[in-house]
Formats: structure tokens, C-alpha cells, sequence
């Protein structure tokens, strides 16, 4: 099969390696689309020791089932393995697992590439009539609706009397502020500083799309999810939350400053990280894309798998209007 393999920090190659072989429990998935995620650049930049090169990344992505049970079907991969027998699995919690392993992580080779193997439990039947590239947006939908529910259960208001802010206008941020509209916030903005992206923001139908200099007045946002995870976004995630409001952590860039400890006490702000979904939340993300009630999804751009090399340069030099780049095999 050919693949798109990370062989060094920034270098991958498009390259013939050997088709996956299936273990118990698995079947091959010939791969239709594969986004790439903010996870995958940082491994592709040498930020991640947890995936060692030569490696073939991806996560996020769909395809034809070619073996097994469901042979034939088309299907949304989630990417996301857990032991049934952990004690995380057992409540309902599998993604908190520390036995969890991810497609594109050592010892599972991702979906850049024509076939990944992935375990059956793991996949979710799509319509025949469903975009591949669009169903390959479940993964990183899931993580933005598991974000915005978390938050929303520790708001203590409800979420239709909200104002709510996300900050990142890439696909994790998008999409949270488009499952806030869904799931019915009373308010929703989102600040970018990209301005081709707050232009795909608008198109997709989010109310108060705007700069960051131009956001909503300090202590005023009852639910902020930060979709960026930066110093600065840590910084006015902390001075826009209204006293006792509640701040999502998504972002997983290196480091801890810009969060303001003092002010998060003395007002009672909540903290919280998330991560990832649970399977029953992947399977509700999978219906609401293929349903349209996430809006028409054109908020994507594709290209093809040999030029992945290509794709990730273009977004090192923030030359994408799109919030995601998915590759075609």
C-alpha cells in the first residue's frame, strides 16, 4: 500500500509499505479520508516522544470496510482503543483510560495510508451517500462536543441562558462553537485571529465571530472553551470568565502560563481539562454530521494523501482558510 510516512522532524515521505495485517477483532479499512489533526503536527515538528520515527499518522478517518463482519460497509473510524476489562471502560469513562491506545501511536500505525487496521468495535456505520471527507470529521467533533457537554454539566445554569466563548477558530474550535448552536447556547463567539479563518467561521453560521482584540467584555463568558491551549488564550480565557463560570481546557500546546490562579479562586471559576469522547458520544457525533445538523460541513478542504508533505507546510505558514485539511488516498 502506499502511505504517507513520517521518517524524521519534519519529513514525510509518500511511500510504498507492507498492507496492515488484521489481529483478532480487527478488520481493514480501506481509507477513503484521513484528516489531519493539531496532534499530528505536533509529532510531525518532533514534539512527541510517544511517537517515535518511522511512524504513519492520522487518526481521524473514514473508510470501506474490506474484511470481517462488516465487509463492504462504509464506516467513520474511531481511533480511540480501550481494554473492555479496564476499570475506566466498566464506568463509561474509556477515553480517561491509562491502558488507552489511539491509532497512529505506537503499536497501532495510523491512516495516512490506504489501509489501516482497526479493531471492529470501533467502527461506526456512515450512509452510503456520506462524503468520506466529511464522516472523517467525527474524531475531532467528538473531542469539541465531549468538550462542550463536560463544560456544559459544571455550568449550573442552563446552557440556552449562557453566554458562551470558544477561543481557536481551527476544526476543534469551530465545531465546539457549532455543537454549542446545536445543543442550543443563548450566545455564542468565537475569536480567531486568522481572518480567512473567521471568515470560514462566519460562512458556517457562528453568530459573533471576531478578532481577539475584539471579544466580549472581561468577566462576561459563563462557558469558555479554550480550543488553543496558549499562553495568551490561557490569559483571556481567565479574564473573560464571569465570576463562578467554567473554562475548557482543549488545547494541547506545551506549557501552563497565562492561567491567572488568583483570579480563578477569588471568583470561583471552574478549570477543567477534557479529553477526547466516549464511544456513545462518537456514534451521536456520527448521526448529527450525517443528519446536517451541524450545518453543511464545507468548512473542509481536501487533498490528496501524496501531497500531505505539501498540506502540512500550508498550515505551518497559515496559508489554510479551511479549519481542516483532509487527505485523500
Amino acid at each position: 500500500m502506499k502511505a504517507l510516512v513520517q521518517t524524521a522532524p519534519n519529513t514525510l515521505v509518500h511511500r510504498d509499505e507492507p498492507d496492515p495485517a488484521p489481529m483478532t477483532g480487527e478488520a481493514i479499512i480501506r481509507v477513503e479520508a484521513v484528516g489531519i489533526c493539531g496532534s499530528d503536527m505536533h509529532a510531525i515538528h518532533g514534539h512527541d516522544a510517544r511517537r517515535p520515527t518511522p511512524i504513519i499518522l492520522g487518526h481521524e478517518a473514514a473508510g470501506l470496510v474490506l474484511t470481517g463482519r462488516l465487509a463492504g460497509r462504509r464506516v467513520a473510524v474511531n481511533p480511540l482503543v480501550v481494554p473492555a476489562d479496564c476499570a475506566f471502560a466498566q464506568q463509561g469513562r474509556p477515553h480517561l483510560s491509562p491502558r488507552r491506545e489511539i491509532l497512529s501511536m505506537p503499536p497501532r500505525p495510523g491512516a495516512f495510508a490506504e489501509l489501516v487496521r482497526v479493531p471492529e468495535e470501533n467502527l461506526v456505520e456512515i450512509p452510503d451517500d456520506m462524503q468520506a471527507a466529511k464522516a472523517a470529521l467525527a474524531e475531532p467533533v467528538a473531542v469539541s462536543f465531549h468538550a462542550v457537554h463536560h463544560g456544559a454539566r459544571l455550568l449550573g445554569r442552563p446552557l440556552p441562558t449562557a453566554r458562551c466563548l470558544v477561543l481557536g477558530g481551527g476544526a476543534i474550535g469551530l465545531a465546539a462553537a457549532l455543537v454549542l448552536i446545536q445543543a442550543g447556547a443563548g450566545e455564542v463567539w468565537l475569536l480567531e485571529p486568522n481572518a480567512d479563518r473567521r471568515a470560514t467561521a462566519e460562512r458556517a453560521g457562528v453568530p459573533f465571530v471576531r478578532a481577539p482584540a475584539d471579544g466580549p467584555e472581561d468577566g462576561s463568558c459563563d462557558l469558555i472553551l479554550d480550543a488553543v491551549g496558549a499562553t495568551a488564550t490561557r490569559a483571556s480565557a481567565s479574564r473573560l470568565a464571569r465570576p463562578g463560570g467554567v473554562i475548557v481546557h482543549a488545547g494541547l500546546l506545551p506549557g501552563t502560563e497565562g492561567l491567572d490562579v488568583r483570579r480563578l479562586t477569588l471568583q470561583e471559576i471552574t478549570f477543567t481539562g477534557t479529553y477526547c469522547y466516549t464511544p456513545e458520544e462518537f456514534g451521536t457525533v456520527v448521526r448529527l454530521l450525517a443528519s446536517g445538523r451541524l450545518g453543511a460541513l464545507d468548512w473542509l478542504e481536501a487533498r490528496p494523501l501524496a501531497e500531505g508533505a505539501r498540506a502540512v507546510s500550508d498550515i505551518d505558514a497559515g496559508a489554510v482558510a479551511a479549519a481542516k485539511l483532509v487527505l485523500i488516498p
